[in-house]
């Protein structure tokens, strides 16, 4: 199951006097993906490689992923940044792997091995969170009963919004439309059918 985080994290590992500066952050789409790189880049301008790798998840298309190794041998970091990301099954997520080099020259698989522990580690003291998409379901509910049906639906842990007026329109949050839509028919005693309104990303631990 995807997971992601909320909050960015950063790590630093030092490898045959190289460092290897990690940020790793929420990325909601390609944009804010990509302007990590700049941001590191103006911090860590007399580094000698700002590589990166990121999987965004775009709406009725699959993830988008990208990843650069920035002048270092191809397929030697982006490739392995995104390996791991991958791996731990992140999406909606952005890494940057900022290199300062100390004079000794790693080879390809040291340099393989650098990156994906420098996002490894990163990885690991982030918090992670699964992802889930939820379904949203809307009915319309007459002023009268539209409090206490609200508190019903609550009480069944749902998420509810409503839009108060000479009706109440709903929009409940929940991957149980049968239960709903019983629970909807008895209060208001007659057939319900809650319409489909998409989906939103619920996160847990």
């Amino acid at each position: 199951m995807p997971q992601t985080i909320r909050d960015s994290v950063r790590t630093e590992l030092v490898i045959s006097r190289s460092r290897f500066i990690t940020e790793l952050v929420p990325a909601a789409d390609p944009d804010g993906a990509r302007n990590l790189v700049a941001e590191l880049r103006t911090e860590f301008p007399d580094a000698r490689h700002h590589c990166s790798a990121w999987i965004v998840q775009v709406p009725g298309e699959q993830d988008r992923e990208h990843s650069s190794d920035d002048g270092e041998p191809s397929g030697t970091a982006g490739r392995p940044m995104l390996d791991v990301l991958r791996g731990r099954e992140l999406t909606n997520v952005s890494a940057v792997v900022v290199r300062y080099f100390g004079g000794i020259l790693l080879g390809t698989g040291g340099l393989v091995r650098a990156y994906s522990d420098s996002v490894a580690q990163a990885v690991n003291e982030a918090t992670l969170w699964t992802v889930t998409e939820v379904p949203q379901w809307e009915i319309t509910v007459p002023v009268a009963t539209a409090g206490r049906l609200e508190g019903i639906l609550r009480s069944e842990g749902w998420e509810v919004e409503s839009q108060w007026g000479s009706e109440v329109p709903m929009l409940i949050t929940t991957d149980r439309v049968d239960r709903l839509t019983t629970i909807a028919s008895i209060e208001l005693g007659t057939d319900v059918v809650p319409e489909h309104r998409g989906t939103v990303q619920q996160f847990s631990r």
